[in-house]
């Protein structure tokens, strides 16, 4: 069993320039190889490297194919893990049908990845002021990396609430073996100050450069964020106020340029030309250049989810009529559940790849995986068209992944408007960016409650890790999931890993002693 727990974590991060890191984006490349830390964090070029190693955990992916995206999905009832059998990546099995243990399970994977992020951080905000450097360049680093140390932590408390809160590189070997959890409220007081800090700061830009700094942060994405930490805490008139900085005080006048885009399905093209679009407020990027390969898939710059989710054994009998679909692992099948409500509405083509229509009606024949249902991810499934020449093409698929979007702040100033008091009909602000979502796939206006809020949040945003955690923030995770084997007062927060708690002061979840 590979040991990934928070102490060698530290202890990688305390010892090491972050080695291995790959880079994203807008960023160069890092220096090849281990470079002491006290040789290292000596120049700008430096400290740009290292901020480029925080960003580089925004979209880790783990060795076993574990991402938070596919975790939640397959948690969420309009997912099941599908892939080749039962055994085929256990992580997203036993989350999917809720036989996890604190042993088994993807839990250990969010959890390094929410640590290593922070641990990244902590050490650049430590060193980077001894740095000689453009006031203002260390200035905007600054912000931005306190600004992802409050969302690697929001991750964290949000799967585990009981975390150990650190705003310095822990050294001392000792100190390794005596981290302590913090109560999540003091948790989310961190986070609060780290993201207000970041939005103090002046020279953290509204909006970025896209040919040059796509995939950094804005002050439009740091009130987005921050935005949905109030939500979470349940602080509605800050949520409002936050989310209303993002949407605009007019919906469609958002002062960041923040727009819904006019056709859904554009939404979801690896094209340059569709990636961060105007909808978009935080985005994971990706791209098929890299030389990723199978002894190291967290080294990839591709999407592992467009490869693990298209049909297995994809074979075309009529190219005329056939989906470009690339024969992928079947993983993260859609439910009849979701096909279900989503089958009349304008988003299903764009959301589901009906392989069981496509098969029926001799256009295509299809592998039947685990747990298959005939409805795949079209969101993510694979294409031809995308499929990268170098390195290991199944690992290289350049889709982005959006953390944020502005369908998503719509919906979510909408429903603090209507738990904050308002009405949600007709001449509300809440109507306005609740049915501005619906609108744009040509759907009716109808009243803003909870229920069709919880409801268009599924359709809108399905397959893109929100579903889980929208049904335990609204209590209704025991209603929609108990089938799956869901355990009410257990399976709303994970384990905290078995490692984590070998000869440390940390304690199990309560709900998993």
């Amino acid at each position: 069993m590979k040991k990934t727990n928070i102490r060698h974590i530290i202890l990688v991060t305390s010892s090491l320039l972050l080695a291995g890191a790959c880079s994203k984006s807008w960023l160069e490349p890092l220096p090849k190889g281990q470079i002491p830390e006290e040789k290292y964090y000596k120049t700008a070029a430096e400290a740009e490297a290292a901020l480029t190693a925080v960003y580089d955990v925004v979209g880790w992916q783990g060795n076993g194919y574990v991402t938070k995206v596919g975790t939640v999905d397959a948690a969420s009832d309009d997912h099941l893990a599908g892939g080749g059998g039962p055994n085929d990546v256990t992580d997203y099995q036993v989350i999917s049908n809720y036989t996890l243990t604190p042993a088994t399970g993807p839990q250990a994977e969010l959890w390094k990845k929410g640590f290593a992020g922070i641990f990244r951080a902590n050490t650049l905000l430590a060193k980077i002021e001894g740095i000689s450097m453009d006031a203002g360049v260390k200035a905007r680093y600054i912000a931005e990396a306190k600004a992802l140390r409050a969302y690697f932590y929001f991750d964290l408390v949000r799967f585990f609430r009981n975390v150990p809160l650190m705003t310095a590189p822990v050294v001392a070997i000792d100190d390794m073996f005596n981290v302590a959890q913090a109560k999540p409220e003091e948790v989310y007081a961190q986070i609060e100050k780290d993201l207000k800090d970041a939005l103090a700061e002046t020279n953290l830009p509204d909006k970025v450069a896209l040919a040059t700094e796509a995939g950094r942060l804005s002050k439009g994405a740091v009130h987005a964020l921050l935005g949905r930490v109030y939500v979470w805490e349940q602080k509605w008139p800050a949520a409002i106020t936050e989310l209303a900085e993002v949407n605009g005080a007019t919906v469609g006048g958002s002062k960041y340029g923040y727009k819904l885009v006019d056709n859904f399905g554009d939404l979801f093209k690896s094209d340059m030309a569709h990636k961060f679009n105007s909808e978009s407020v935080f985005e994971i990027s990706y791209n098929s250049s890299s030389n990723g390969g199978w002894d190291c898939v967290n080294c990839t710059e591709g999407n592992v989810l467009n490869i693990m989710t298209g049909p297995r054994g994809y074979k075309i009998l009529k190219p005329e009529q056939a989906p470009d679909y690339v024969s992928g692992w079947s993983f993260l099948v859609i439910t009849k559940s979701l096909f279900d409500a989503i089958h009349g509405d304008p988003r299903y083509k764009y959301t589901v790849a009906n392989l069981d229509s496509l098969e029926k009606n001799g256009i295509v024949t299809y592998e039947k995986g685990f747990n298959n249902t005939g409805y795949f991810m079209e969101k993510f499934a694979g294409r031809v068209a995308n499929r990268s020449t170098g390195g290991t093409p199944e690992l290289n698929y350049p889709q982005n992944i959006y953390e944020i979007r502005l369908a998503d702040t719509y919906l979510l100033e909408a429903e603090a408007l209507v738990r904050n008091g308002e009405s949600g009909l007709a001449g509300t602000r809440s109507f306005t960016l609740f049915n501005a979502v619906r609108a744009r796939v040509g759907l009716p206006a109808i009243p803003v409650t909870l229920d069709n809020i919880l409801s268009e949040r599924r359709l809108e945003l399905a397959g893109e890790g929100h579903r889980w955690l929208d049904l335990v923030r609204f209590g209704k995770a025991a209603t929609f999931l108990q089938s799956k084997g869901f355990i009410a007062g257990k399976h709303e927060v994970l384990p905290i890993p078995l490692l984590e708690l070998e000869n440390t002061k940390l304690e199990q979840n309560p709900e998993w002693k």
